[in-house]
């Protein structure tokens, strides 16, 4: 389910089948104008009368559209060819997941790897929160993570665990070469069965009194020092040149994002 006009607009550019929309009676002039899009890419179209949108949207006040889109299934072998990807493991809040999503896919990740646990990113909540990039990068759904890791592992990629405390400062570590971010569960971070399967760990370094950054913070100031690493010039932090066949963004030269 996809509500408001901004994100429904994202499904239509990425070419996502829209299957319903309902448009409440006070709809706007952004609403006309996605609808009309959507008429054009075949999607049925429903007047609802008033108060209708109220009683089943979820969210107190609702956009005054409202649409049902056909979900994507990503094999997780499709991402072998990225040299940047995020990995979840059981992340349980729908927003944190879409903000994970929204910051991945503007840093030009390859991919999300949602594992096992983690929550549904189809969820109304992630999907609002996404704002619209769930329909722009590829995700994963599901996956024992430790397989999950072993995959991308073989594919060639470091797999750094993001933890509180321990590890190496995010700047101070190499990531042009190819990298996955593990990324923890929100209270209790990664566990130990993980942790275990990782190459090595990095912390964002806190100058106030905050423990933490919230996880989809967390994911954006990691992707985009990875962004800034692989444009900058000269050696990478820890001396060596850039991973094979990536650029600025962690994009793979050919084949998924």
């Amino acid at each position: 389910m996809v509500e408001g006009a901004t994100v429904l607009g994202e499904a239509i550019a990425a070419g996502a089948t829209i299957e319903s929309v309902f448009v409440a009676p006070e709809h706007n002039e952004a609403a006309n104008g996605v609808v009309s899009a959507a008429v054009g890419v075949g999607a049925r179209v429903y007047e609802l009368a008033p108060g209708v949108l109220q009683r089943v949207a979820d969210t107190v006040t609702p956009q005054p559209v409202l649409a049902v889109v056909r979900s994507v299934t990503v094999a997780l072998d499709a991402l072998a060819s990225a040299t940047l990807l995020v990995v979840c493991v059981d992340l349980r809040d729908p927003g944190n997941a879409g903000t994970v999503l929204r910051s991945a896919e503007a840093a030009g990740v390859g991919g999300v790897i949602c594992c096992d646990g983690t929550v549904d990113i189809t969820n109304p909540k992630c999907v609002r929160a996404s704002a619209g990039s769930l329909f722009h990068v590829p995700v994963v759904a599901g996956g024992d993570a430790v397989t999950v890791l072993q995959h991308v592992g073989a594919w060639g990629l470091r797999r750094l665990g993001a933890v509180v405390a321990a590890g190496d400062p995010y700047t101070e570590t190499d990531l042009r070469a190819p990298t996955a971010f593990v990324l923890g569960n929100e209270a209790h971070g990664l566990p130990p069965h993980v942790l275990g399967t990782l190459d090595a760990s990095v912390h964002i370094p806190m100058e106030g009194r905050g423990e933490s950054l919230n996880v989809g913070m967390a994911c954006a100031v990691l992707c985009f020092e990875a962004v800034r690493q692989r444009r900058a010039p000269g050696p990478t932090p820890a001396g060596r040149s850039p991973g094979p066949g990536a650029d600025a963004g962690g994009r793979p030269p050919v084949g998924p994002r």
